[in-house]
């Protein structure tokens, strides 16, 4: 049966189920022109790597970088025998000075460093010389002066001397008495003198000018010798002067200079052994500083007095070299050094430099090794020094009989495994 409206319209009986079924098809599905999601690209590169990385493996299972095995060498430093007895000293400079100007004055320049090497004559400092300017300028003018007066003399000289000449042709005519010609001559003689006088004011200032002149040279301070500055007292400013003139601002030397040529060792020897050495006998130095060299040496010569409190005699030992020949530059003043003293049956002693420790050049890289241990390779910092042949000197960093890798080095790093392919000594 129909239902009845207001106004006596009658509708059709709808479920509620139709009604919704027609709402749901009047909505939009706003996800029904999306595409199906897609599989990421990176999936792709990580399967990719992942192949690349078993193909690796594949082809060197164990990781190990190949490589080639050098060794590092020693040489030099043999030791000798025939030694009779050993003792310890120093090296010291025989020739050595403090070097100060002649005279007292401002520094207005320094010219040198410590260990800079200079030769003789070449100017090291100069002082103030305005002062000494001044007084050559005043000499001058005192011998200008004297050479006036000088002059002056000598006019007034000419004119006595022609008036005693005509005196004495009056005298002679009887017209004057004796006395006026003895007057005149008597004059003369007193100018004579002073031009003498004058003459020697005139070397006398022409000598103070000398010395003045030296002084205003002796402010320019030149080497006395050749040889290397191992102190530098003195600054620009400060007063320098040849004795102490008390104060703390006034210093009495510009600096030290060292002959490094005339080096040499000096030992105290125990006196219950001075008869086992004797002026001439052979012997071998060892510097502290360089265990493993041993510089051929000789004894110069005995000091002849004893030291009671130490019972023992100083002795000169000099390095042997040729003539000419300038001493090792790595010997240096007071440094500590030990000398032996040989029998007279002792081998010769040879030249010998000091043990080094020598590395293939090929294995150096960026100032540091790969020491080989076992399967594995440590990274070890080296210093090195001059080429000698194939190989570099090392100065630190290694001690000889290492073995190192030599490869591509983009490849090592500590502690990285290594695989020896060859070796070579």
């Amino acid at each position: 049966m129909g239902r009845h409206g207001m106004l006596g319209e009658s509708f059709p009986e709808c479920p509620m189920s139709s009604q919704a079924d027609l709402l749901r098809q009047l909505s939009i599905d706003r996800n029904a022109n999306l595409a199906p999601p897609s599989r990421p690209r990176w999936h792709w590169a990580l399967a990719g790597l992942a192949v690349l990385v078993a193909v690796a493996f594949w082809l060197k299972p164990d990781g190990a970088v190949p490589v080639e095995v050098v060794q590092v060498s020693l040489k030099g430093g043999a030791p000798l025998t025939g030694s009779v007895l050993d003792a310890s000293g120093y090296v010291v400079a025989r020739r050595q000075a403090t070097v100060s100007s002649k005279v007292t004055g401002k520094v207005i320049a320094i010219n040198f460093e410590e260990g800079q090497r200079v030769s003789e004559g070449e100017v090291l400092a100069r002082l103030d010389p305005s002062n000494l300017d001044a007084q050559v300028a005043l000499g001058s003018a005192q011998i200008e002066q004297a050479r006036a007066q000088l002059a002056e003399i000598k006019v007034s000289l000419a004119n006595a001397e022609r008036d005693a000449a005509r005196n004495r042709d009056l005298v002679g005519k009887k017209l004057i008495p004796q006395s006026a010609a003895d007057n005149a001559d008597t004059a003369v003689g007193q100018l004579k003198a002073r031009l003498a006088s004058a003459e020697q004011g005139v070397r006398v200032a022409q000598q103070q000018l000398q010395v003045t002149r030296k002084n205003l040279d002796d402010t320019v301070v030149r080497a006395p010798f050749s040889g290397v500055i191992t102190i530098k007292n003195a600054q620009p400013g400060e007063m320098i002067s040849p004795l102490s003139a008390g104060g703390a601002g006034t210093r009495t030397g510009l600096g030290t200079l060292v002959d490094m040529n005339s080096l040499e060792v000096e030992v105290d020897v125990n006196e219950n052994f001075l008869n086992k050495v004797k002026a001439g006998q052979k012997a071998r130095t060892k510097l502290n500083a360089y265990q493993d060299w041993e510089i051929p040496s000789e004894l110069i010569a005995i000091i002849p007095t004893a030291d009671r409190s130490k019972a023992t005699v100083k002795v000169r030992v000099g390095f042997a070299r040729k003539e000419g020949e300038a001493i090792d530059a790595r010997i240096l003043p007071d440094m500590g050094a030990r000398v032996s003293f040989l029998a007279d049956d002792a081998p010769a002693v040879q030249l010998a430099a000091p043990r080094r420790v020598l590395a293939p050049r090929e294995a150096v890289h960026d100032d540091a090794v790969f020491v080989v241990s076992g399967d594995s390779v440590k990274r070890q910092a080296v210093r090195t020094g001059a080429v000698e042949g194939e190989d570099l000197i090392i100065l630190e960093g290694l001690s000889g009989g290492e073995s190192l890798a030599v490869g591509d080095f983009s490849k090592l790093a500590d502690g990285s495994k290594v695989k020896i392919e060859g070796s070579s000594k």
